[in-house]
């Protein structure tokens, strides 16, 4: 289901900044999707650190086609061994078995996201193992949709704004966050739109 404040979003982002007005009008009505699953989002998100959006869904789908239900009772289960075939380093395979682990003990409890601030659950998150602030803002904006998230740390999001902004060279950290300030208070819209720019596969987490 789209957000409910995405159209909002699309037109404030179009008219204040010309160059993400071209990339919006260039990837047409698609928006953010939520799978209302987090230990899916956090999974993918997982199994999706430093490599392409191509391979992470490759890994993934051979995944779930072993686990056939990516439960966190179902991964918490499965063999490091079993993880690796799939095609996960051993360190995710390890990160992946401990975040399914938190769910199950209920040391991860979704119940009070809701009401938690982005820091506050950033903070939480990046206590268990394998996830790192990345991760956690991934859910963020995948599975909670909020809609100011910037994850500058994000590979696709600075080559979107180097290629965009920058005329191809890769801006620093400190010149992503800059440019961003434009974006706010939709920021993570505009990083969907400058993931979309490299790739037309919706990313999805």
């Amino acid at each position: 289901m789209k957000p409910i404040w995405w159209d909002s979003a699309r037109a404030a982002l179009a008219g204040a900044d010309p160059t993400m007005a071209a990339i919006i009008a260039a990837c047409g009505e698609g928006h953010l999707v939520s799978r209302d699953d987090p230990f899916q989002t956090l999974a993918r998100s997982i199994v999706g650190q430093q490599i392409s959006v191509a391979a992470a869904q490759s890994v993934w789908n051979r995944l779930a086609a072993r686990a056939r239900t990516m439960t966190p009772e179902r991964v918490s289960r499965m063999r490091l061994a079993t993880l690796r075939d799939c095609g996960l380093s051993g360190r995710k395979a390890e990160y992946l078995k401990d975040l399914a682990g938190h769910f199950v003990s209920g040391a991860i409890d979704p119940s009070h996201w809701p009401e938690a601030d982005d820091d506050s659950l950033i903070a939480e998150l990046t206590a268990v193992r394998g996830v790192g602030r990345w991760t956690a803002e991934m859910l963020l904006i995948f599975n909670l949709q909020r809609p100011d998230v910037f994850p500058v740390d994000d590979i696709g999001l600075l080559r979107g704004i180097g290629r965009n902004y920058l005329e191809g060279s890769s801006p620093s950290r400190s010149e992503a966050l800059a440019i961003g300030e434009n974006w706010r208070p939709w920021r993570s819209v505009a990083t969907w739109y400058l993931w979309r720019s490299l790739d037309p596969l919706p990313v999805e987490y």
